[in-house]
């Protein structure tokens, strides 16, 4: 067997495997997508698999019509690019300096962090925190409490270690301080890393409820993720003075979800082309 014939083997192989993951990876996408434009008859029989039944849009039109969810959306859109921007500030400041050598106390510092990433005060003290500081029922106690990530740190951490000491060392002799060369030279080679962690922030910040849950009681204030939580788990009522339709729950329960899925599925194709290589890149050394 010739070494050519068993590289193709190899690839097909691979190949195959890559296929079927992602076949079973999109099962429940297609399963939740075919149920919200099914019929009822269809869903209560329960012939729904990964294609609609008896196509219909009855259920996002009740989605659509429901001015609670379409402002929770809204809403959740600019809480969460908010947060990506004020997260990303906070992350790029904490990252750039631990690049220095010459910083005292360096090591302590990012023990410190790395410290926070295996222990923390648990539920009730932070719950404690967010109220002694009347963040209680303000968008500010979605955004301070998780404003940065100790592991996306350092993964910008690690890509602003990879770039060439030459070009700072120019800018220093050219008269730059830190913050020019941080802004004018490292950001703008960073932009991979930048992409990679802007996305990892919005998919927490849009995918993540519970702060939201705990620490929020007025219904203005609800992200998207909370508005399902309801949906799926008290009643098919929808928010609001929405009236009942007749429709089966898991309907409008899976055109809830669609609605609140695809808006930040529509980014990543966007920032595809800079994630692989922010992850691979970051990852070179620690």
């Amino acid at each position: 067997m010739s070494q050519t014939f068993r590289n193709r083997i190899v690839d097909y192989t691979a190949a195959a495997v890559v296929l079927i993951a992602v076949f079973i990876c999109l099962v429940p996408f297609l399963y939740i997508l075919s149920q919200s434009l099914s019929s009822s008859k269809a869903i209560i029989s329960q012939a729904v698999t990964i294609y609609p039944i008896d196509f219909n849009i009855d259920a996002y039109k009740v989605v659509f019509g429901d001015a609670a969810m379409l402002y929770s959306l809204f809403y959740t859109v600019i809480l969460t690019a908010v947060f990506v921007l004020l997260a990303l500030t906070v992350t790029i400041l904490a990252a750039y300096p631990l690049t220095k050598k010459r910083l005292k106390g360096r090591s302590v510092l990012l023990l410190m962090m790395l410290f926070t990433m295996y222990f923390s005060g648990g539920l009730i003290p932070d719950y404690l925190n967010v109220k002694n500081l009347s963040l209680l029922d303000t968008p500010l106690a979605l955004i301070l409490p998780g404003l940065m990530s100790v592991y996306y740190m350092i993964i910008l951490k690690s890509f602003f270690q990879n770039l060439p000491d030459s070009l700072m060392e120019a800018a220093h002799l050219d008269g730059c301080n830190e913050l020019q060369i941080l802004l004018k030279i490292v950001l703008p080679l960073s932009k991979p890393a930048l992409a990679t962690v802007s996305l990892l922030y919005a998919v927490y910040r849009w995918n993540y409820f519970q702060d939201a849950l705990f620490y929020i009681t007025d219904q203005k204030l609800y992200t998207i993720q909370l508005k399902l939580y309801n949906v799926i788990n008290i009643s098919q009522q929808m928010s609001g003075e929405n009236l009942l339709v007749n429709l089966p729950s898991e309907s409008l329960k899976a055109a809830s979800i669609m609605f609140g899925t695809i808006p930040i599925l529509l980014v990543y194709p966007w920032l595809q082309k800079y994630f692989v290589s922010g992850i691979m890149i970051g990852a070179v050394k620690g």
